[in-house]
């Protein structure tokens, strides 16, 4: 199976597949509903969406596999 990304900035959102995705101005990245606020640097995985998310500076990818 390949993986599919999507990159955010904050204050916005898209769709990664059927999963929607989004970055608040307060650098929470946001996945099917649920929220996690992430320093630079970091990962989180949304166990839920199986969608892991990694912040660097302003971008944020959203990964699932």
């Amino acid at each position: 199976m390949t993986a599919e990304s999507l990159t955010l900035k904050p204050h916005s959102y898209d769709k990664l597949g059927a999963i929607h995705c989004g970055v608040l101005e307060d650098y929470t990245a946001v996945c099917a509903g649920d929220l996690h606020k992430l320093d630079d640097g970091e990962s989180w995985t949304f166990e839920r969406a199986r969608v892991t998310v990694r912040r660097d500076g302003e971008e944020f990818v959203f990964t699932r596999q």
